[in-house]
């Protein structure tokens, strides 16, 4: 049996556009997705002519009762097996509208398929079976729904046949998933009793459920509102690949937002690269005029030879998605191993993927339950929120601010695990690109690596004045430099004397010496570099984004002496003209230093000597993957 794809025009006889709207079908499985899908398109008239009478003599044939289901399940292995196992999508035509819709699978097994069919969704069908009511799978499809940005919901109760149209069964239900999804923030469009074999309810209300009020199933799909349409947003165009075609190179991909024209000016991200659009070209006619909008598929030339990988990301200039190392993302996990935080995984945005690093997780959420967890990982069918570190810079915006790149896909060992929408993106790094191009070393971290026998790292370490940050980092920096290392210290006060000279002691001017010492640390460290930061750095926030900056190389340390044994020690003289008045904002006499929360080590130097002290740095270094081994034979008169 064919896909069943009944063509939708665009276009109303008048002339007018007639909204297109996509919606996804979800539900517990055999809870009568198929079946209502079937039936709408039976009520709607968008069945090719005598397919209906065929497929019921097919089934007289095999000796089988006719189901409504068939005309969706178009593969035998899924007839076979009674489950739906892939995604179709079907389009029909309501009074006002397109509709696109997406019948995604409901097995727990098959939810890896639901995210492909979803995440293009502006509204959803969530079905039940009046007779078994929620159940956990509801619940889930319920979140992920939420967790893919999908707020109209229209929630349909199906077999009330069995249930003899009880108008109590179907209030009950009605509250407990309305309660559930309001908790998601998602308030249901409707929630309308059907019996999709019979009819009741998907196109007519018949006597049988005479005591509902509200719409059916067609009326209520010709409520939903339609996306914004993809012409609005910003251009985004994701290159596929790069044709050298006679004596044109041409970048091809297809245009997810926005629009473009021959001359305009565009920016490829993540790089920052400048260029102007020269021609658009197209098969077979070609070059292409006129303005070209969402959903072509169109290669470019451009006025100048720049280096593009597919996976960049063409926009115009001054509105470009922004270039990051660093995203937070809501995902929906479905890998057999738990995600933890230190996992490493692959991450797809679009046509381009990056190795990444998880670097956090919070809100661990199991769907059917909706309770937060404190557990530090991500078990399979659960959703939680993550910070990821990627290997190399990727293009993207927030799904909010658009949703065709705001979505990612999560790999393990070459399958999908899971997936999710972008909330954010580090802002400490570059998002108004500007016509540069970065010169890379021409050393490779591992030759590096291989004189120095450590990886690059910035160690940080913050503590209160007179703490001991500075005598521990330079004992640390003498240390790894008699065993062949190549450790560069960067102290706070140092730095203020010369590059941050311009720099008051403003809670803004704070965060702005941490941010460069932070951005120049990054650099030595990038560059196979061990780099030491002694700073006070009191504002939790600001170690944050340092953190954030110098990404997976990032230690902290806090020395943690009491503010009284630093006060005896005061080796500058700060605490006492501190307490006289002569030294405003000074931090140490207050409680404005705030302490790390997850910092990799914590050292007292009041119990400890700078030899002991310098010891347990080392031996952090070497289990979080800094140090060689080598490293660590040394010298016994350090």
């Amino acid at each position: 049996m064919n896909m069943i794809v009944t063509p939708a025009s665009s276009a109303t006889p008048n002339g007018t556009t007639r909204p297109q709207v996509r919606i996804v079908i979800v539900g517990h499985v055999d809870h009568g997705k198929s079946t209502l899908v079937g039936r709408l398109l039976h009520e709607t008239g968008s069945l090719p002519e005598g397919k209906l009478e065929m497929l019921k003599a097919v089934s007289a044939r095999r000796g089988m009762p006719f189901e409504w289901s068939f005309l969706l399940d178009a593969l035998q292995t899924e007839r076979d097996q009674g489950i739906t196992i892939d995604t179709t999508q079907i389009r029909f035509r309501t009074n006002s509208r397109d509709i696109v819709l997406i019948d995604a699978p409901g097995h727990a097994e098959f939810l890896r398929n639901m995210i492909t069919g979803a995440s293009q969704a502006d509204g959803a069908v969530l079905i039940i079976d009046a007779l078994e009511g929620v159940r956990d799978q509801t619940r889930r499809h319920g979140y992920l729904l939420h967790l893919l940005g999908v707020k109209q919901v229209a929630v349909v109760v199906n077999k009330m046949d069995r249930v003899d149209f009880s108008a109590a069964r179907f209030n009950a239900i009605s509250d407990e998933i309305s309660a559930h999804l309001s908790g998601l923030g998602v308030t249901p469009t409707a929630v309308i009793p059907i019996s999709a074999r019979d009819g009741d309810g998907v196109a007519e209300r018949t006597g049988r459920i005479g005591w509902y009020k509200g719409p059916t199933v067609v009326e209520a799909l010709d409520r939903l509102e339609p996306a914004r349409p993809l012409e609005t947003l910003a251009l985004r165009l994701p290159v596929q690949a790069i044709y050298k075609f006679d004596d044109r190179r041409i970048v091809a991909g297809r245009i997810e937002s926005g629009s473009l024209i021959a001359g305009d000016e565009i920016v490829i991200m993540p790089a920052g690269k400048i260029a102007r659009i020269k021609t658009v070209e197209s098969w077979p006619a070609t070059p292409l005029a006129g303005r070209q909008g969402a959903g072509r598929s169109v290669g470019i030339t451009l006025d100048r030879e720049l280096f593009i990988e597919r996976g960049d990301i063409l926009a115009h200039a001054g509105s470009a998605p922004r270039e990051t190392r660093r995203l937070r993302a809501r995902i929906f996990w479905l890998h057999d191993k738990p995600l933890a935080k230190g996992d490493q995984i692959l991450v797809r945005s679009g046509p381009k993927e990056s190795r990444a690093t998880v670097v956090a997780i919070e809100k661990a959420v199991d769907p059917g339950e909706l309770s937060s967890t404190e557990n530090k990982a991500i078990a399979r069918n659960h959703v939680g929120e993550i910070d990821i570190s990627l290997s190399n810079p990727i293009a993207t915006d927030p799904y909010t601010e658009n949703p065709r790149t705001g979505r990612l896909v999560i790999e393990v060992a070459g399958r999908i695990a899971g997936g999710g929408l972008v909330l954010s993106v580090d802002a400490g790094q570059r998002a108004v690109p500007v016509d540069i191009v970065p010169v890379e070393s021409a050393l490779r971290p591992d030759e590096r690596s291989a004189r120095y026998r450590h990886n690059g790292a910035v160690v940080w370490l913050t503590g209160l004045p007179a703490s001991g940050k500075s005598t521990l980092a330079k004992a640390l920096e003498r240390r790894l430099f008699t065993n062949g290392g190549s450790p560069v210290l960067l102290d706070g006060d140092t730095l203020r004397a010369g590059l941050n000279s311009d720099l008051g002691f403003s809670a803004a001017d704070r965060s702005e010496n941490i941010r460069r010492l932070a951005e120049v640390a990054t650099h030595l460290a990038r560059n196979g570099h061990i780099a030491i930061v002694a700073a006070v750095s009191p504002a939790r926030e600001d170690r944050a984004a340092a953190r954030r900056i110098a990404d997976t190389a990032f230690r902290e340390i806090h020395v943690a002496t009491p503010a009284e044994i630093c006060e005896e020690r005061d080796p500058k003289g700060h605490y006492k003209k501190a307490r006289a008045g002569a030294l405003a904002s000074f931090t140490g006499i207050g409680n404005d230093y705030e302490k790390p929360e997850a910092a990799e080590l914590v050292i007292d130097t009041s119990t400890r000597t700078v030899a002991e002290a310098a010891d347990e740095i080392e031996r952090m270094l070497k289990t979080t993957g800094v140090l060689f081994d080598e490293v660590m034979d040394l010298a016994a008169n350090i």
